[in-house]
């Protein structure tokens, strides 16, 4: 990657490697971090944040290498969240910023056109806005109250509706994401999922892995034999 300052036109030339996935893993770092995220991916996660508000930036780079090279052997998009000079300086994928962390613009920036940069939204205001910025992806929610958010309210599934109807750019759904969820949040739009703690919490991730991964993949199939209204 490498510092630019030209101007943003729309997506990145690798706006297509996020669009088409569906199972994005968001985590905090943990002691078994390799075995973990291998699980994961290997159960059907097909694009990796790493999300770590407690470690200092020397550490969380040691660990975000650990995730990269994971990442990299298996073909998944290794994204950092909300440093863009830490992914810079790790040779991740790309970055995840939230609504009061450094602009998408200056991601942009920093990492130049090659990199995924994804922006979280919250609200109809706030995804609006987001259309006209430099980012490649989007995130919709928490549909549900959600610990990693400490006092967000839930968003609900009219969010996701909107969300659906009005993103300009690929988006994920977040907040309470479940085999249970997945097929409400589908009929409300969303066909891409962030997922936290049915994973990081998992006594065996690789297997609630895949039962996600099932259960998004079945309810799209269903959707897409349903005849036109």
């Amino acid at each position: 990657m490498r510092v630019i300052a030209s101007s943003w036109s729309g997506l990145s030339p690798v706006a297509d490697r996020v669009g088409d996935r569906r199972l994005y893993l968001c985590t905090a770092d943990r002691p078994d971090l390799q075995a973990f995220l291998t699980a994961c991916i290997d159960g059907g996660v097909d694009l990796v944040q790493l999300r770590d508000k407690t470690l200092d930036a020397r550490p969380l780079l040691d660990r975000a290498r650990v995730a990269r090279d994971v990442c990299r052997d298996r073909g998944v998009p290794f994204i950092v969240n909300d440093r863009p000079d830490l992914a810079l300086e790790v040779e991740a994928d790309g970055v995840h910023v939230g609504q009061d962390d450094a602009p998408p613009s200056l991601a942009r920036r920093l990492l130049g056109p090659d990199a995924i940069v994804g922006f979280s939204t919250h609200a109809p205001a706030e995804l609006d806005a987001a259309n006209a910025e430099p980012a490649d992806y989007l995130s919709a929610g928490p549909v549900t109250p959600t610990p990693t958010k400490p006092g967000r309210p839930g968003t609900g599934y009219e969010y996701v509706a909107y969300a659906a109807a009005r993103a300009a750019k690929p988006w994920f759904v977040t907040g309470g994401v479940t085999p249970d969820t997945v097929p409400a949040l589908i009929e409300a739009g969303a066909r891409r999922f962030v997922v936290v703690r049915w994973l990081t919490e998992a006594d065996d991730p690789g297997a609630h892995t895949r039962r996600l991964r099932d259960a998004i993949d079945r309810a799209l199939q269903v959707l897409a034999v349903q005849p036109p209204e």
